[in-house]
């Protein structure tokens, strides 16, 4: 109504243009048009029309996407619901999708967190200066299949996953698995990133000292500097892109029909490709910053291998896994007599040296 009052002055001529948007907080060029407006339309045409012109989309499309996000994706985000609706023809905005899902009462968002304050860390400049790497255990087939880990590997600078591997716990010999996998590809990177997992740090009985396990021992072996994070904060790379894997790379493994850790191996390189066309970014230096791999297959394959010390007795014989093993020497072998031996177990099975 104050609308209409000062524009009538406008028109009276009682008021000017500048001195009517100086009240409505409008332009001068703004004020002509409602005064043309209201000349052609009257009282009616100062009201504020709503813009929905050719961008407003169809009732009936409102109601074919909601019955395909009930149908295949009742329990996806809206900006990844978006992203699979417009693989099959229906594209439409997350934003208007996530109206459309609250409404419907398919999505009631999150709740928002209270902050907590961390110091910011930069990320390392060039792409293999840092990898950071994490066991991540889920119910990754939602009961297809029993629970296990997904180890992850993600590089600091770009956020791009170097590495995944489905392994039916954190283990050691999984982490050496995928460090294999990701070398060969990318060569050595600078450091490891990682927690105070039993895996990578252990203590001795009473004085406290960390003591090397099997893994830091190839990590050194292969010029490789470990660092242990003091909080899950202080490696968030690795522990956010957990949180989206965990919401992404289940539900893209249940459209497919993955119920095995063999398939979803398998399935992993198609997903790494398409997960870091998302959402990795440029490095500040684009040198790469990984080492070229100098050894050859046996000796990476002595490296990446479980060694343990064993005393042979005077039969040459020494005690693993609850088994008893004796070593044939040439010759009646008095000289191996009480001598200490490494045992190596490969990723493929057991040598002895």
């Amino acid at each position: 109504m104050d609308k209409l009052l000062i524009i009538s002055q406008v028109k009276n001529r009682t008021l000017t243009q500048h001195e009517a948007g100086q009240q409505l907080n409008l332009s001068s060029r703004q004020v002509r048009r409602l005064l043309a407006r209201f000349c052609n339309e009257g009282a009616v045409g100062i009201k504020s029309k709503h813009r929905g012109g050719n961008r407003l989309l169809s009732t009936d499309f409102k109601h074919h996407v909601l019955a395909a996000v009930r149908e295949r994706y009742h329990d996806f985000g809206p900006a990844f619901a978006a992203e699979k609706l417009e693989l099959e023809g229906l594209k439409v905005s997350k934003e208007t999708l996530r109206k459309w899902m609250v409404a419907d009462g398919l999505w009631n968002g999150r709740s928002r967190k209270q902050a907590k304050i961390h110091q910011f860390r930069e990320r390392r400049a060039r792409f293999g200066e840092l990898v950071q790497i994490d066991g991540s255990p889920h119910d990754w087939f939602e009961g297809r299949a029993p629970k296990c880990c997904l180890l992850v590997f993600i590089d600091d600078a770009t956020s791009k996953i170097l590495g995944l591997r489905f392994e039916e716990s954190e283990t050691t010999m999984g982490y050496m698995r995928l460090i294999k996998e990701t070398v060969e590809v990318y060569g050595r990177p600078l450091a490891y990133y990682n927690d105070k997992h039993a895996i990578f740090k252990t203590t001795r009985d009473g004085d406290g000292i960390f003591e090397d396990t099997q893994l830091i021992r190839a990590l050194r072996s292969l010029q490789i500097e470990d660092i242990c994070a003091n909080s899950p904060q202080a490696k968030g790379r690795v522990e956010r892109s957990n949180q989206t894997l965990q919401d992404r790379l289940v539900k893209e493994m249940r459209l497919k029909g993955i119920s095995s850790i063999e398939e979803a191996n398998a399935y992993v390189p198609e997903f790494i490709g398409d997960y870091n066309r998302r959402f990795s970014v440029e490095a500040k230096n684009i040198e790469d910053a990984h080492l070229k791999l100098h050894h050859d297959q046996a000796s990476l394959k002595g490296i990446l291998s479980i060694h343990r010390t064993r005393k042979l007795t005077k039969n040459l014989e020494f005690s693993l896994d609850c088994k008893r093993y004796q070593i044939k020497a040439r010759g009646v072998g008095y000289r191996l007599r009480y001598k200490a031996v490494t045992i190596v177990e490969h990723l493929d099975g057991i040598v002895f040296y």
